[in-house]
C-alpha cells in the first residue's frame, strides 16, 4: 500500500473518538459475541480480502452450510407431491419453513401466504402477470400502474407487462411522493373498486436511501396517491435490498405484495425467493398457465381444468427447489445464533456505514476541494431513514469525476471488491447523477451498455462507485476502504508492493542470473523445418542463421538508460544511441494464456497470429479460465516452445521441467468446452501429467488445456469492420485480437514519469525491462514519438499488412510485476493520471489478409510502416516518414 506523508484531511477517522461524539447510542458488533472470532469462525475465506458488495449478495456462514448438508446427509428429502414417507418429510419441512419466514416479518399464516419463487425477479413477474388490470373501455379509464422511479429494473420491467393489457404506466419520483406525503390531500372516490397497483422499495438499491413504510398503509388507505385517479390502489413493496439487513414488520406495514431474495439475507440458497402475498387481496389474483402440482383436476383432451384451492398451491408451479427451501432453515437459524437477530444487525451496519460516511465525506485534497462526491437522501442521520449503502463518485482535485471502472481496477489492487455501474437502478441514476434521457440515448450509441466498464462518455460520468455492508462487515473492512481511498487519492506513491493476492504465498524476486538460466537447453534445437524456413522482406536476415532464436524474457532498456544494445536490437539493426526508423525491436509470443512470455527474433505466423500464441490456458476445477488476475503466480510459469522437436517445456522454480507435445492426439484427446471472454471455445485436456504438476504448483485442482485445431473462434463480430468482405479472422485464446503492439517511446514516457517522482534513489523502481514485460505485447516497436500508435489506422511489417484495431484497455495485470508476481498500484495509477483516466496502452493489429499457402514469418529488425487515420494530423510522425502515410 502506498505510503508517505499525509496531506491534510486525510488522518483517518478515529472510531472510538466518533461513537463517543455521537448524539445516539451507536451499536458495534452483538454484544457478548466476539465479532472478531465470528469472523474468524465463520468466514475464514475473507481472510486478506475486504467485502463490500454485500446489497449484491452478502455471504453464508461456514455453520449455515455445515447444518445444511448434516440434515442432507442424515435425512431422504423426496419430491413433495408424491405420498411416501420421504416426500412427506419434505412437505411437512417446507411447510415449517414457510411458519419460518411468516414469523421472521412478524405474521402469521392468518394474514400472509408465502409463495416460493425464482427470486425476487420471479415474484415481480408474477405479480404483473396476475394482477386484475382493468383495460380502458367506453365505461372505465382503466388500471394505472405506478412505480418509483428509484425502483430496480426488475420493478420497471413490469411496465412491459401491463403495455401488453393497454394499461397506463406512471413513474413516480420521490419528490412527488414526499409532497404528497405532507399534503395528504385524499383523491380517490371510496366507491369506485377501479384496481391500481403502486410499486416502491424499502430501501433504494442504489443510495441505500429508506423509504417510508408509513407509504403503504397511506396509499392503501386513499390518504396519498400517487397519482390522481379514482380507485382502489393496491401496494408492492420490494423489500429485497431493505430485509438483508433490517427487520420488516408486516403486522404493522401490511403491503399486499412483498417480493425478496434469500440470498441477500444470509448469502445462501441462491436462485430461491418467494412473494409474501396479503390473504385479503390473494383471491384477486388470476392466473392463465397452470403446472404440475397447481390443479385439482383437469382434462388433457377437453378445456377442463379446476384450480387447487390455496393461492400457494395455484401459483407454485412445478416441484419447488425444495432442498433450496429446506436450507433456508439453516440460513435463519445461523442468523439468529450469530448476531441475536435482525435488529441488531441493522444497528452494526448502520454504525458501519455511519462511520464511513463521515470519514469519506471529510476527505479532502490540499486545495480544499472534496475527495468524493457522495449521492444520498439523507445525512446518514438515523437507519430508519438511511441503509448500509453508500454511492459515490471519486473526483480529483479540480472536481472532475474519475470513470468507476479505474476505481474498480484500484481496489482489487488492494482485494477490495466493491459495484460499479447503475446497479440495475437506472432511474435512481439519473436523478442523481443528473443524466438526462436523452444522455442515456446518447451513451448507448456511444456504445454503452448497461453493466459494462464504459464509466465516462464526453467526461460525463454513465455510473458510480457502491460499497455496502452486512452483518458480517467490521470496522477493519471499513478503514481498509478509506486507507485505499487516501493511499490512492491524497499520498504520493512510493511504490511498496502490495501483499499477494494469495494468501500466505509470497513471490520471490529472481535475481538476473536465475532469470537466465531458467532457458532449457533444448531451445537450442529450435529450428523450423526448411519448408517453414522463407522470405521475410527484412534484410537483416541475409547475414543471420535461420534458427529461430529463443532466449529468456529480457526486454532491453532504452538508449536513455542503458550503456549496452541487447542481442534482439543488435539483430534488428538499431542504431546505438538513437532510436531510428520504426522497426521491430522484440517479438513476444504467450503459449499459456496468463503465463510468462517466451521471446523470439523470428517466428513463424498462422491462422490465429503468432504460431502457438495463447493457444493454451490453465483452468480451475470447475474449468474456468485462470488469470492473473486471480493468480499472479501464473507469471512465474515459463514455457518454451521447440518447433523441431514438436513440443512445449514448461518449467517453474521448484519444479521438474515437464514437457507437453504441441499437437494434439485425436484419439485420446477429451473435448471439452471452455470460455474466454464471453466466447465459447471447444478444447481438450493436456492430461493427468501436466495437471498434477500445475495443481502441484498452485496448491489447488489445475488443469491445462488447449484449442482443437478443428474449432475456429470467429473474430468477425469483436473487429467486424477491419475485416475484408467474405473474409474471418480467426482468434486463439487471446482476449480480443490476434496481436498487441506497443511503442518503445510510449513506455519510455511512462518510465520516466514513474521514476521522475523520487531523483535521489538510487535503484530504479521501475526500469523499463519492467514495464514492457507488464503490457504482455506481441510486437515491440521503436517508436519515434509516445503514442503514436494510437493514430496510425494500419501497419506494414516487410510484406505483411495489418489493420488497427483499436487501443488496448488496460486492467489491473498490469500491476504485476512478471518476474515476481508482486503487484504494485503505481504503473495502473501514474498511467492512469497521464492518459486523462483512460487507461490505454498499445493498440491491437488484425490480420488484413494472410494467404497460408506459403509460409509467413515476423522477425525482429523488420521495418515498421505506418499509415495515419484519416483525421490524424501528419505532425505526429517525424516528417522524414510522412511519405508513409500512402502506403497501403
Amino acid at each position: 500500500m502506498a505510503g508517505g506523508a499525509a496531506q491534510p484531511g486525510a488522518e483517518l477517522l478515529d472510531f472510538a473518538q466518533f461513537r463517543d461524539s455521537s448524539a445516539q447510542r451507536l451499536a458495534y458488533g452483538y454484544g457478548a459475541r466476539s465479532l472478531r472470532e465470528l469472523r474468524a469462525r465463520e468466514f475464514g475465506r475473507l481472510a486478506g480480502t475486504v467485502y463490500l458488495d454485500h446489497a449484491g449478495a452478502t455471504l453464508f456462514s461456514q455453520s449455515q452450510l455445515t447444518s445444511f448438508t448434516k440434515d442432507l446427509v442424515e435425512n431422504v428429502y423426496g419430491n413433495p407431491h408424491s405420498q411416501n414417507v420421504s416426500s412427506k418429510l419434505t412437505h411437512d419441512t417446507v411447510e415449517q419453513v414457510r411458519y419460518r419466514i411468516l414469523a421472521h416479518f412478524h405474521t402469521s399464516p392468518d394474514d400472509y401466504s408465502v409463495i416460493f419463487t425464482a427470486g425476487c425477479t420471479a415474484a415481480l413477474k408474477l405479480v404483473a402477470e396476475a394482477f386484475p388490470w382493468v383495460s380502458p373501455g367506453p365505461e372505465s379509464s382503466g388500471s394505472r400502474f405506478c412505480y418509483l422511479t428509484d425502483s430496480h429494473t426488475s420493478v420497471v420491467g413490469m411496465r412491459k407487462v401491463t403495455m401488453a393489457m393497454n394499461v397506463t404506466s406512471i413513474p413516480v419520483r420521490p419528490e412527488d411522493l414526499w409532497s404528497a406525503e405532507k399534503l395528504a390531500t385524499a383523491t380517490s372516490d371510496p366507491n369506485c373498486l377501479l384496481p391500481h397497483l403502486f410499486c416502491y422499495p424499502a430501501q433504494s438499491n442504489f443510495s441505500g436511501t429508506r423509504y417510508p413504510l408509513s407509504w403503504i398503509g397511506e396509499v392503501k388507505s386513499g390518504r396519498m396517491c400517487p397519482v390522481s385517479v379514482p380507485g382502489k390502489w393496491f401496494v408492492l413493496l420490494d423489500a429485497a435490498s431493505h430485509v438483508s439487513t433490517s427487520p420488516l414488520d408486516l403486522s404493522i406495514h401490511q403491503a399486499d405484495f412483498v417480493p425478496l431474495s434469500f440470498y441477500k439475507i444470509f448469502g445462501f440458497p441462491t436462485g430461491l425467493g418467494a412473494l409474501l402475498v396479503n390473504n385479503r387481496t390473494a383471491p384477486l389474483l388470476r392466473k392463465t398457465y397452470f403446472g404440475g402440482g397447481t390443479a385439482a383436476a383437469y382434462l388433457a383432451g377437453e378445456d377442463f381444468y379446476v384450480p387447487r384451492q390455496s393461492v400457494v398451491e395455484r401459483f407454485e408451479d412445478g416441484t419447488i427447489s425444495f432442498l433450496d427451501v429446506i436450507a433456508l432453515k439453516h440460513g435463519f437459524d445461523a442468523l439468529e445464533r450469530l448476531t441475536g437477530g435482525m435488529e441488531n444487525i441493522k444497528q452494526h451496519t448502520f454504525t458501519l456505514t455511519q462511520y464511513t460516511y463521515t470519514a469519506l465525506a471529510a476527505l479532502r485534497y490540499p486545495n480544499g476541494a472534496p475527495v468524493v462526491q457522495i449521492y444520498s437522501d439523507s445525512e446518514f442521520s438515523s437507519p430508519e431513514v438511511q441503509g448500509p449503502i453508500i454511492n459515490f463518485n471519486v473526483l480529483d482535485d479540480n472536481g472532475n469525476i474519475i470513470g468507476y471502472s479505474e476505481v474498480d481496477k484500484m481496489a482489487s489492487l488492494y482485494n477490495i471488491h466493491l459495484r460499479t455501474g447503475c446497479f440495475c437502478n437506472t432511474g435512481a441514476c439519473q436523478r442523481h447523477l443528473g443524466i438526462s434521457n436523452e444522455m442515456v440515448k446518447k451513451h448507448h450509441q456511444a456504445g454503452h451498455i448497461c453493466g459494462d466498464n464504459v464509466d465516462l462518455v464526453d467526461g460525463q460520468p454513465t455510473g458510480s462507485v457502491r460499497i455496502s455492508f452486512g452483518y458480517m462487515s467490521t470496522l477493519e473492512d471499513a478503514q481498509a476502504f478509506l486507507r485505499f481511498i487516501i493511499a490512492t487519492r491524497l499520498r504520493p506513491s512510493d511504490g511498496q508492493h502490495l501483499l499477494q493476492a494469495t494468501p500466505g504465498e509470497t513471490a520471490v524476486p529472481r535475481a538476473e542470473s536465475e532469470v537466465q538460466s531458467a532457458v532449457p537447453a533444448t531451445m537450442d534445437r529450435c529450428s523450423p523445418s526448411p519448408q517453414e524456413d522463407a522470405p521475410t522482406g527484412s534484410q537483416v536476415w541475409n547475414d543471420l542463421p535461420t534458427a529461430v532464436d529463443a532466449v529468456a524474457l529480457h526486454p532491453p532498456l532504452p538508449e536513455a538508460t542503458r550503456t549496452q544494445q541487447t542481442p534482439s536490437e543488435q539483430a534488428a539493426g538499431v542504431p546505438e544511441g538513437g532510436l531510428g526508423p520504426h522497426v521491430v525491436t522484440n517479438l513476444y509470443l504467450y503459449p499459456i494464456k496468463s503465463c510468462a512470455a517466451f521471446e523470439v527474433t523470428k517466428w513463424p505466423l498462422g491462422k490465429q497470429g503468432l504460431l502457438y500464441d495463447r493457444s493454451w490456458m490453465v483452468v480451475n476445477h470447475n474449468g474456468i479460465c485462470l488469470s492473473q488476475k486471480q493468480e499472479p503466480r501464473l507469471c512465474l510459469i515459463q514455457p518454451f516452445i521447440d518447433l523441431q522437436q514438436r513440443i512445449m517445456v514448461i518449467k517453474a522454480k521448484g519444479m521438474e521441467p515437464i514437457e507437453v507435445p504441441l499437437d494434439e492426439n485425436s484419439e485420446r484427446a477429451q473435448i471439452c468446452q471452455s470460455k474466454v471472454c464471453a466466447d465459447r471455445v471447444n478444447t481438450y485436456d493436456c492430461g493427468e501429467k501436466i495437471s498434477s504438476w500445475l495443481s502441484k504448483f498452485f496448491g489447488r485442482p489445475c488443469h491445462l488445456i488447449k484449442q482443437s485445431s478443428n474449432f475456429q473462434r470467429n473474430a468477425r463480430k469483436k473487429h467486424g469492420k477491419d475485416q475484408s468482405p467474405g473474409t474471418t479472422a480467426a482468434l486463439s485464446l487471446v482476449n480480443e485480437a490476434q496481436y498487441l503492439l506497443i511503442n518503445r517511446s510510449s513506455v519510455l514516457e511512462l518510465h520516466q514519469r514513474l521514476n521522475t517522482s523520487d531523483e535521489n534513489r538510487k535503484v530504479e523502481l521501475f526500469p523499463m525491462k519492467d514495464l514492457i514485460s507488464r503490457f504482455r505485447a506481441n510486437i515491440i516497436t521503436n517508436g519515434t514519438r509516445a503514442f503514436e500508435e494510437e493514430k496510425w489506422d494500419e501497419i506494414s511489417i516487410g510484406a505483411l499488412h495489418f489493420q488497427v484495431s483499436g487501443p488496448c484497455h488496460r486492467c489491473q495485470m498490469i500491476c504485476i510485476d512478471q518476474h515476481t508476481g508482486q503487484r504494485n498500484q503505481d504503473v495502473f495509477q501514474k498511467l492512469s493520471e497521464t492518459r486523462e483516466r483512460k487507461v490505454n496502452f498499445g493498440v491491437y493489429l488484425m490480420h488484413t489478409s494472410l494467404d497460408l499457402s506459403s509460409p509467413h514469418f515476423l522477425s525482429v529488425g523488420s521495418q515498421v510502416l505506418p499509415v495515419l487515420k484519416e483525421n490524424a494530423e501528419c505532425h505526429h510522425l517525424p516528417s522524414s516518414e510522412e511519405h508513409q502515410d500512402v502506403i497501403s
